[in-house]
């Protein structure tokens, strides 16, 4: 029986030429990013992205309160720093697309079955986590901790201080997001089985309000907003697990699955 003919046989290129290509990939991504950074720079421009950042927090201080700067150069690096974010999420499908361009030449057509789609949806729960903390998390924070404090305090937070704990808060919530891609890629690699991760579930519950109670603030509506979709996107990772593991399989795996 005549042996199965390797799909990237004849494909192999010279390492300077893929050094080459790596280098064209990242100039490209790095033009997007800044075509997007200019553009952002014109409109809305660094100040009203900051203030549309710091929006959910300015509509809970109290009346004729807002953000100061401690630092001198601080109103006008804090908003640079905030364009220059918003410019690498809005350019991130390119940056995407030039990381699959380098990497899809040298991958089987399973794998490509798996990796684009981790791709994908790791980028769309990520941006889903920062979204969801933005538009519900931070107005249930900053009312609790207004309503908190006591009448003799009046607040004035650096805006040095807000942009540090807005990343924080994003980076918590969009990594939190990506509990499905965690579980299939544990799942895919054979570390761990679907029945394992079935039985798992308590554990999973005990350890999701865990991490809720370390990363939020210490109010109840914040633990509770990250730890329940948390618990939820453990159960669509198991589902996509067993999605995953059955259409992404070798083919010589897939033969013997039928045979079996």
């Amino acid at each position: 029986m005549a042996e199965p003919q390797d799909e990237l046989a004849g494909t192999e290129q010279p390492f300077v030429s893929h050094l080459i290509e790596l280098r064209d990939r990242l100039v490209r991504a790095l033009i997007a990013v800044g075509v997007v950074f200019g553009a952002l720079c014109l409109w809305p421009g660094p100040a009203g992205l900051y203030d549309l950042l710091a929006a959910p927090l300015v509509a809970h201080l109290p009346k004729g309160t807002t953000l100061i700067a401690t630092n001198v150069i601080s109103p006008f690096i804090v908003p640079l720093k905030i364009t220059l974010m918003a410019a690498f999420l809005v350019a991130l499908p390119v940056v995407l697309y030039q990381l699959w361009a380098f990497v899809a030449p040298g991958l089987y057509n399973h794998e490509k079955k798996l990796v684009l789609p981790l791709v994908v949806s790791s980028t769309l729960l990520f941006v889903s986590g920062v979204a969801f903390c933005y538009f519900f998390v931070f107005g249930q924070v900053f009312k609790f901790i207004q309503g908190f404090a006591p009448k003799s305090i009046t607040a004035a937070p650096d805006i040095e201080a807000y942009l540090s704990f807005v990343l924080t808060m994003f980076i918590a919530f969009g990594a939190t997001f990506e509990v499905p891609v965690a579980v299939v890629v544990l799942a895919r690699m054979g570390l761990v089985t679907v029945a394992q991760l079935k039985e798992w579930r308590g554990y999973f519950v005990v350890v999701a309000f865990i991490v809720a109670a370390i990363i939020t603030p210490p109010d109840v509506v914040s633990q509770l907003s990250l730890a329940i979709p948390m618990c939820l996107l453990y159960e669509v990772g198991i589902w996509a697990a067993q999605v995953f593991i059955k259409h992404t399989q070798a083919p010589d795996a897939e033969s013997e699955a039928s045979q079996a």
